[in-house]
Formats: structure tokens, C-alpha cells, sequence
């Protein structure tokens, strides 16, 4: 299982910009209590946690710390820790987070064929819940499919799900793929459809279909500030898409600010993006529902 490297001294100079250094207080809704972000994540401190030699971009540090204070100012509680490209599979960053957490926290890993039983159940212990693998183009596109379902197989007894962050042109692609899961999936960010070619384009059908014919299917309606056109706020072209995908199955949507926004250019404000889900779902049952019950079920949150 691959852990950090001892600190180190090495210079590492971002390519990519980091989060607003503070973020405004939300004022649409309260959340509630034990509101979870399901989609964030760990990077760094790199002079502990190094990111992957092979990594398409490097990003400041943004490590539990800074995430802890966002999370006080925006009023969660919870939060799912998503391993990134950028720090391939060496997940110590992110466990390390978990560990902090003390139960507050869940994780989704990135790994490979290296990883044995024992590091698995390790993970599993320090409440590791699926695994993720990127399949868009920026990011070096599909995984190896041979060795995808040997680690899907693996992750099933564990009861873990996989993630899946597809380019939404390649969604419909996958349909044999996806239909073949034995586990849940959760695909991130909408499927990353542009509002642009409007919400009757055929990815964004093809994903509401998905999300309403298959049980094992899940969506994070995260990343507005990567769909929307011109990339900043306010956002209101996404509100649709959103909607849409709540009216298709409530009890499959997870919500998440996607900090610190890896290569985006134009920082978005964490508090306005969670003021954007009193718009993406008005009813404050529903929108509980999207922020509590539903992380709570995948990431077996106590």
C-alpha cells in the first residue's frame, strides 16, 4: 500500500490556482445538522504527503486544516474526502484526514493492483467506503478495463462502491460497462454536461435515464462552477440539470463543494455554491434528505 514519504525540503510550485482564501457564510438555508459535503478533497501539505510524480497538475496545499475551517464557516458537519489524480494512489493525505476526523469523515480511494487485502481492510477500518477512477480525457482518460473489474471485484466484499468521473460525451460509451456493475456506482458532477447544449442533449437524457431505470446508479450534483458557461456565477443555468436529477430519484443524489476546485481558473465562492442547493432543491425535507440520509446510507456514517 503506498504511504507518504518522510518530509522533504523539495520545492513544489503550483500549476493551478488554490480555493478563495475565505469563503462567505451561506444565507439561502441553515443546514442542517450532520450535513455532509460528499465531494472534496486533500492535497497536501506536500512537504509530507508528495503528489504523484505523473500528476497532469499540481496544486497548492490544501490540506485538513484549511478544509476544517471552511467547514465551520459553511456549517457541516460531514464530509467525504475524494482522492484526486494529483496525488494518484497514494491515499496517506487522505487518511490522514479520515483519522481526524474521528468518524465524521468518510473516504474514496484511488489504487491498483499493488494494494493487498490487508491494506484494503486497513483502509476499511479508517472508514474508506469505494474507490474512484477517472475517465476523463484532461486526466489521462480510462482506466485499464482488465484491471478496473479485478478491483471492482475486490472492493465488492468490503461492500464499498466504485466512482466513476466521466467526460459527458462518453457517457452513453459506457452503458455495457455500467450495466454489468455489481456494486453501486456514483458518478460525479453531473456527468459534467455543459448547460450549453441544454438539458434535452443526449448525455444528459442518457444520465437521467440511468439514474431512474438503475438502483445501483448515484449522482453528485456538484460542480456547477465547471458546467455552467463562463465558468462563475450565478450559476442559474445549472439549476435545471439539478432539478432534473432530484426529481429522478431524491434518494440517490449527493451534494458536494468539490474544494478546493482542482484546475479551475475562476475560484468559486464555497458559500455561494452551497447557497445554489436551496435552488437546486427548495424543499427543505428533500434537500435534508440530499445532505444527511443519503451520505449517511453510502458512507455508513453512525
Amino acid at each position: 500500500m503506498a504511504t507518504a514519504n518522510p518530509p522533504h525540503t523539495e520545492r513544489v510550485v503550483p500549476t493551478v490556482p488554490g480555493p478563495l482564501p475565505r469563503a462567505s457564510r451561506p444565507t439561502a438555508f441553515t443546514p442542517p445538522p450532520l450535513a455532509c459535503d460528499a465531494h472534496c478533497h486533500i492535497f497536501g501539505p506536500a512537504n509530507r504527503f508528495p503528489f504523484s510524480p505523473t500528476r497532469t497538475y499540481t496544486p497548492p496545499d490544501s490540506g485538513i486544516d484549511d478544509f476544517e475551517r471552511l467547514q465551520a464557516r459553511l456549517g457541516l458537519s460531514r464530509a467525504v474526502f475524494v482522492q484526486a489524480s494529483c496525488h494518484g494512489t497514494d491515499n496517506a493525505a487522505m487518511i490522514h484526514a479520515l483519522r481526524r476526523g474521528n468518524g465524521r469523515y468518510a473516504g474514496v480511494a484511488m489504487i491498483d493492483d499493488t494494494f493487498t487485502d490487508a491494506d484494503l481492510e486497513d483502509m476499511h477500518s479508517n472508514r474508506v467506503r469505494g474507490i474512484r477512477f477517472n475517465f476523463v480525457a484532461h486526466l489521462g482518460g480510462a482506466p485499464d478495463l482488465e484491471q478496473f473489474w479485478r478491483l471492482v471485484q475486490r472492493v465488492e466484499p468490503l461492500g464499498w462502491h466504485v466512482v466513476l468521473h466521466f467526460d459527458a460525451r462518453d457517457l452513453a460509451a459506457y452503458a455495457d460497462l455500467l450495466d454489468a456493475m455489481p456494486i453501486p456506482y456514483v458518478i460525479d458532477h453531473m456527468a459534467r454536461v455543459p448547460t450549453t447544449d441544454g438539458i434535452d442533449q443526449p448525455p444528459f437524457q442518457h444520465l437521467l435515464r440511468l439514474l431512474a431505470d438503475d438502483e445501483r446508479c448515484w449522482v453528485k450534483i456538484s460542480c456547477a462552477e465547471r458546467l455552467t458557461e463562463g465558468r462563475v456565477a450565478p450559476f442559474d443555468d445549472v439549476v435545471p440539470f439539478a432539478r432534473a436529477l432530484v426529481a429522478a430519484a431524491p434518494d440517490r443524489i449527493l451534494w458536494g463543494t468539490d474544494w478546493p476546485h482542482p484546475n479551475m481558473t475562476v475560484m468559486p465562492d464555497e458559500g455561494e455554491l452551497t447557497d445554489l442547493l436551496a435552488a437546486y432543491v427548495p424543499n427543505a425535507q428533500t434537500r435534508n434528505r440530499i445532505l444527511v440520509d443519503n451520505p449517511q446510507l453510502l458512507y455508513d456514517f453512525v
